[in-house]
């Protein structure tokens, strides 16, 4: 198994932070699949999502996904819904230790609404697609993670020190 660690979760979770919490940390490199894709298409994921919708970005974002099957050492911050496709599920896993970001959606809607490129949470009920999209994502995020942390009450801190432990210990018993 490949020695990265890889960050899911809903957006808003803190995923993109830790990431790089965790990069300065561990000493690994930061992969933000949203940035790179943001980099690679010249444009921004809504205007992604308005050109191609849905489920064309989600086409581009498993072909990143599918190019970084080959490199160790990483901290690979994922898009919320990255976990929409077994394909993408189970090259999560192959990846390396996988880590679920989890928060209440009292705390993901606090926290996303102080950022306007969230095409899914684009509409008059935020808080209910909120909710509408952790029911279909909550066991796609449990079926892939091998460690759930839950971010509501934990500072960047706290959280990056319980996932540097773990990932020392899955990576230990993988040898």
């Amino acid at each position: 198994m490949q020695q990265n660690i890889i960050l899911i979760g809903f957006m808003g979770t803190g995923k993109s932070t830790i990431g790089r919490h965790l990069s300065q940390t561990f000493g690994y490199s930061l992969i933000d699949t949203d940035q790179m894709i943001v980099d690679q298409q010249g444009r921004s994921i809504s205007q992604i999502f308005a050109d191609d919708g849905e489920e064309g970005f989600r086409r581009i974002e498993a072909e990143l996904l599918q190019s970084l099957s080959n490199q160790s050492g990483q901290i690979i911050s994922t898009g919320g819904g990255i976990i929409g496709s077994s394909e993408n599920r189970a090259l999560l896993r192959k990846l390396g230790y996988v880590v679920w970001l989890q928060a209440s959606p009292s705390e993901i809607l606090e926290r996303t609404s102080r950022n306007s490129n969230r095409p899914l949470l684009d509409n008059d009920d935020p808080e209910g697609t909120i909710r509408r999209l952790l029911d279909l994502r909550v066991p796609l995020y449990r079926e892939t993670a091998h460690l759930c942390i839950e971010t509501d009450q934990l500072n960047f801190d706290e959280v990056t020190t319980g996932i540097i432990e773990s990932a020392r210990y899955f990576f230990a018993a993988q040898q």
